[in-house]
Order: structure tokens, then sequence, then C-alpha cells
């Protein structure tokens, strides 16, 4: 099982007002923008910033992390030895696939399996080499 990135996650009213402090805190420019839903997203250093009306972010506040991983079949299974609940059963999504879990000792997860297009472009930025 291998994680590729963690992202903390941040909440705001509005992305762009979000960004500039990120950018100049991080020195990096968002590897990843894009509309779920709702509402608006931002990946930026280790920050995913979730953006948007307060009632639709908290469709999404019972995780605290999203994390990547190369394989999200191997990881449902990891999980469920572990005696984890699946919250929300692998979907696809805009990225690829993602799944929520909440671990036994109550942790909530986003686990999210990037597609091959973002994973070939996006993954130079975690500095992890590609594998077969």
């Amino acid at each position: 099982m291998t994680i590729l990135k963690t992202y903390a996650r941040l909440w705001a009213d509005d992305l762009d007002r979000a960004l500039p402090l990120l950018e100049r805190l991080t020195g990096e420019q968002p590897h990843l923008r894009l509309t779920f839903e709702a509402v608006a997203l931002a990946a930026i250093g280790d920050f995913l910033v979730v953006a948007g009306p307060a009632e639709e972010r908290a469709k999404y506040a019972h995780a605290s992390a999203t994390v990547v991983v190369r394989d999200l079949d191997a990881l449902q299974e990891i999980l469920k030895a572990a005696g984890a609940t699946l919250t929300t059963p692998a979907t696809k999504g805009p990225t690829g696939r993602f799944l929520y879990a909440r671990h036994a000792d109550g942790a909530g997860v986003e686990y999210v399996e990037w597609n091959a297009e973002l994973l070939g472009r996006l993954l130079a930025h975690t500095s992890e080499p590609p594998t077969e």
C-alpha cells in the first residue's frame, strides 16, 4: 500500500480569497483546481482548500484529511482488516476514484486514487517516482 500525498483540509468561504496567502506561505501555485458538486477545491502545497457556502462545505467536514493512494482496492482490504467503516464506498469522481472511511478510532479520512492523467501530471509534484 502506497500513500502518495496527504493533504490537510482548509475550509474557506471563497477560494480566490484563500489562495493568495497560501501561495505566499508555500511559495507555490495550486497544482490542482476544480469544482466538485457545489464546492471549489484547490490543492496547494500540502493543503486542500474546500471553499463554498458553509452548508455545502459541511457535507465534507466529516473527513479531517485527504490522502492520495496508489491502489484504492488494496486500501479497502487494509481498512476492512483494521475495523474501519466505509462511510462512502469507492466512487468515481473528477480526479479518479475516492472513498470516505471512519477508522476504528473514529478518525474520518477521504482516500483518493488519482486517474492516470493526474497521476502522470502531479506525481512529479510529490517527488515519488512512478512505478508499474
